[in-house]
């Protein structure tokens, strides 16, 4: 379900972002900008291009509010702020190292008491 939400909202946004582009710059798109169409109104006439704007625009929002509201229902209570509560919980036959023990692997055909050096070859 979230995925044909988030397809829409893609969709509609790109649908927007061209009908935006395709309207007049002299004040013609949604009301705004220099407009010296001889009205002393202060609206443009709303021509078709400015209603599938508005419409688009209803839209997009619309679905960036079902978006909003399908993420919050999925998410977790936990918080990234409580650190061990997203860690799954350890299981009792894993034993791990203590700070005293090495982190190397052990060595094949030496004894352990021996330290680990590196040759120069």
């Amino acid at each position: 379900m979230e995925n044909l939400v988030l397809v829409v909202h893609l969709l509609l946004a790109l649908a927007l972002i061209g009908v935006v582009l395709l309207q007049r710059s002299e004040g013609g798109g949604l009301g705004i900008g220099g407009g010296g169409g001889g009205a002393m109104t202060g609206r443009a006439a709303a021509t078709a291009l400015g209603k599938v704007t508005w419409l688009l625009a209803i839209a997009f929002i619309c679905t960036s509010v079902a978006l909003t509201i399908l993420s919050a229902s999925q998410a977790s209570d936990a918080s990234v702020v409580d650190g061990d509560a997203l860690l799954p919980p350890a299981s009792e036959g894993v034993e791990t190292p203590s700070a005293g023990d090495s982190l190397l692997p052990p060595s094949v055909g030496t004894p352990s008491d021996t330290p680990l050096v590196p040759d120069a070859d």
